[in-house]
């Protein structure tokens, strides 16, 4: 086939989605933008991709939409991350960081949608890497893709559980503020944490859908809940509009200004980034060229709104921050509650809140890591891939990829006994990881003049370039960014190890590498079979 075309197989997509739109084969029903597909012709989609349906198909948009709003999980990841855009500027960071990422975000959601529109497959990011490349660079670009992926995956759910077992440990201080918890604690209560997470998704698979619809309400009834009590309390005097649209003080971070308010977008980039594991899900959901593409998009705007209620109350009813950025835990949101409301037992209250919209964050992400690992398995991307790419029957679950993933994540927990700043490693190499992973299709996409996506059945339009060309220099921008610590001088506390972590793991995907991979890795099986063929020209 040349290079200019999608692979045989895989056109079977973009011909089923036109033959709906001009009425052959199956007709569209009246009023309906789509034709939708039945579960034989979905599961045929998948086979002409190259895989076999071993997943159940039970999902629909609203619980991978929910699934999705789980990861992101937003008054969460910026309640645990509140103390980076504090340090580094205040109000004009955590409002307008949270808008302009937001937007970027919706870019870069909007870039993968239309990618995985096209191919509807779990393996995500790496696929559409090695379907977007040369033949000659397919192999090499999807193991690339799907190690950075994978990696991204997994560091999403160390720093969200790890980020929860802090807050519990949080918790502690607002009825005991002597209390300093220990590395040893901490690590113990995130271990406890992961291992919750990973029987539910054993053995309440079945009710994932359930769980993720919940989330979406549970989010929605927290945030107006949270901001009502702190707006009507306000223990501390509430701040003028003037305060909370232009305060910006980076006194504490060290940085030049315009440099620091780059340094704080980290709060809103780490937080804004699960969008795109869901597509690790897509051969559980029923009409998957359709419905994720939806949900990752849906979920983004979502968020974005979500953030700015959450957070402008928060900005209006703001303590001093030096205290904040002085709390043993590590999580100034805990004592931010109990200045503001001006009780231990409301700041308990709503912590409980954002301990549940955890709970849903924990659960989600682990089910993402799980199948993303599971995909990448399938195809021989890690180590020992036999042994992770199963799914057992009785579950519909993939067993070993769902422990090898809580596995990674229990011995990360490790390096906080090392350095407290730990958890600022786990989000700077998530974002940086989830970020390049999402990057290099749309950059191959671009290169090859978006001829792959041209007819995708969620399509960017003429606007596909400008929506594409963002998001690859945003991603390139950030990755240099979230390396930088979030203050200097540079102590073993403030120092960013997202880079040391990052190095580790690449170390290990490059030594596989060379040892196995680049002999056996061919990439995804229609990428193999594109490779082998002889060019096929289109009437």
């Amino acid at each position: 086939m040349s290079d200019t075309h999608l692979a045989e197989k895989t056109h079977h997509v973009l011909e089923t989605t036109r033959s709906a739109r001009s009425g052959d084969g199956h007709h569209a029903e009246k009023g309906h933008a789509h034709h939708i597909l039945s579960d034989v012709e979905v599961e045929h989609q998948l086979e002409e991709m190259g895989y076999k349906q071993e997943m159940k198909r039970s999902l629909g948009m609203v619980a991978v939409l929910g699934l999705s709003f789980a990861i992101m999980a937003v008054p969460f990841g910026t309640s645990t991350t509140l103390n980076i855009a504090l340090t580094d500027g205040g109000p004009v960071t955590i409002l307008y960081g949270w808008t302009f990422v937001s937007l970027v975000s919706l870019a870069m959601a909007a870039s993968l949608a239309e990618i995985c529109s096209v191919y509807p497959t779990s393996g995500g990011v790496y696929y559409w890497a090695a379907m977007l490349s040369t033949p000659k660079y397919s192999a090499f670009s999807s193991y690339l893709t799907g190690w950075l992926g994978t990696v991204g995956n997994w560091t999403v759910t160390a720093s969200i559980n790890f980020g929860g077992a802090q807050l519990i440990l949080a918790a502690v201080t607002l009825f005991h503020e002597d209390y300093v918890p220990t590395a040893w604690q901490t690590v113990l209560v995130y271990w406890a944490a992961l291992i919750g997470a990973f029987l539910i998704n054993l053995y309440g698979n079945r009710h994932l859908e359930m769980l993720n619809t919940v989330c979406l309400y549970w989010t929605a009834a927290a945030v107006i809940m949270i901001i009502v009590t702190l707006l009507a309390t306000a223990k501390t005097g509430r701040h003028s509009g003037a305060y909370a649209f232009s305060h910006f003080d980076a006194s504490f971070s060290g940085w030049p200004n315009g440099w620091a308010f780059f340094v704080g977008l980290l709060q809103a980039a780490y937080t804004l980034t699960g969008y795109g594991m869901v597509a690790a899900l897509c051969e559980e959901v029923k009409e998957p060229q359709i419905e994720v593409p939806r949900a990752m998009v849906f979920s983004v705007i979502a968020a974005g709104i979500t953030g700015l209620v959450y957070l402008l109350p928060i900005i209006f009813v703001l303590p001093d921050i030096e205290p904040l950025l002085n709390v043993a835990s590590l999580q100034p949101m805990p004592l931010l509650y109990k200045t503001v409301t001006g009780s231990a037992a409301g700041a308990m209250g709503l912590l409980t809140l954002i301990l549940g919209i955890w709970f849903f964050a924990a659960v989600g992400s682990l089910t993402a890591a799980s199948r993303c690992t599971w995909a990448f398995s399938r195809d021989g991307g890690i180590p020992f891939s036999h042994w992770w790419k199963t799914v057992n029957p009785k579950y519909d679950v993939p067993i070993p990829a769902l422990g090898l993933s809580t596995i990674v994540c229990a011995l990360l927990g490790l390096i906080y006994l090392g350095s407290s700043a730990a958890f600022n490693a786990f989000t700077g190499v998530a974002t940086i990881c989830l970020g390049c992973s999402y990057a290099f299709p749309v950059l191959c996409s671009l290169l090859r003049r978006r001829e792959q996506v041209k007819d995708a059945p969620f399509s960017l339009g003429k606007f596909g370039y400008v929506i594409n060309i963002t998001t690859v220099i945003w991603i390139t921008f950030s990755i240099l960014l979230f390396c930088f610590p979030t203050a200097i001088p540079v102590t073993p506390t403030s120092m960013n190890y997202a880079s040391v972590v990052f190095a580790g793991f690449s170390l290990i995907a490059g030594i596989w590498y060379l040892v196995n991979a680049r002999k056996h890795y061919k990439g995804p099986m229609v990428s193999q079979h594109r490779n082998e063929q002889a060019p096929v020209h289109h009437t």
